[in-house]
């Protein structure tokens, strides 16, 4: 009985998961219609602001006390980078094939134990570094270096994925004292406060239709985290956390269906060396050192 409840709870989780992975990548639709009439800075700042949004009633029904933090600093450096990553996101999907721009997003795990090492001096073994190795290749796969320089397009998509790892870096280093909810909060809120600064200047009238596009880029993008977090609090990141990598291939489907875009055969290679490498890192955990 209890090996079928944890069946059961596993297949809901995996099922959640990809249910994400379709609304991140619908998501990743409405975003590259809207940069079409809208430019970066107001997308990044209707996302953020429709997520700082979520927590109004809650603040309403039970006060502030569940958000209060001694730890403001780390949230503000958590947002500054997370904040860095969404900008390049958006830029990547705006002008990448959308499977690539969404590989990109998913290899953050490539550059955590780099930088797990570096800030939280966790330990770092010869088959973490091949595993990094690995995903590496699959990232400048993806990229598709030129020359000796990466293309702006590619330079960007890279900046995402390594500005995402020290947002999760971050979120670990004030995990032992703030619970997700709090985390989210103040990662909404202050994106939200600094994404509005560039309005100042870059700041043009909206039509119905472009809010009709941020509107649901936002909605979808909140969900979506609502969504993978039920996903996780269901079953082990372990057991269901390659499900997350279907992103990729709805949005390859998405994409070849509304503009015709198929990725070439050095995505895909791209792609499954970066899901390999994290694949690995799952299900072999690192050895203690002695």
């Amino acid at each position: 009985m209890a090996e079928a409840a944890r069946s059961e709870q596993l297949g809901k989780g995996a099922a959640l998961l990809a249910l994400s992975a379709l609304l991140f990548s619908l998501m990743g639709v409405l975003i590259r219609e809207a940069s079409v009439t809208v430019n970066n800075e107001t997308i990044v700042f209707a996302r953020n602001l429709i997520g700082m949004l979520f927590f109004l009633p809650m603040i309403l029904l039970r006060g502030f006390a569940p958000f209060r933090t001694q730890r403001l600093g780390s949230h503000m450096l958590r947002a500054f980078y997370g904040l860095g990553a969404m900008y390049c996101f958006f830029y990547a999907i705006a002008h990448l094939p959308l499977a690539d721009a969404m590989v990109f997003t998913y290899a953050a795990p490539v550059f955590t134990p780099i930088l797990a090492w570096l800030f939280l001096r966790e330990q770092l073994t010869q088959r973490m570094m091949l595993l990094v190795l690995l995903g590496f290749a699959g990232v400048l796969l993806v990229a598709k270096p030129t020359g000796a320089l990466f293309d702006i397009k590619g330079l960007v998509g890279i900046g995402a994925s390594l500005l995402a790892a020290m947002a999760w870096v971050s979120i670990r280093i004030m995990s032992s004292s703030e619970p997700t909810s709090r985390i989210v909060f103040y990662f909404s809120t202050f994106a939200a406060l600094f994404s509005a600064i560039p309005l100042f200047w870059a700041w043009h009238p909206l039509t119905a239709h472009d809010l009709l596009l941020l509107g649901g880029l936002g909605l979808l993008a909140t969900l979506a985290q609502l969504v993978m977090s039920h996903a996780y609090s269901l079953a082990p990141l372990g057991r269901i956390g390659p499900f997350s990598y279907l992103a990729i291939v709805f949005s390859g489907i998405i994409a070849w269906l509304f503009w015709g875009e198929l990725p070439d055969a050095s995505s895909w290679l791209g792609a499954g060396l970066i899901f390999l490498s994290t694949l690995l890192s799952i299900a072999m955990p690192a050895r203690r050192a002695k």
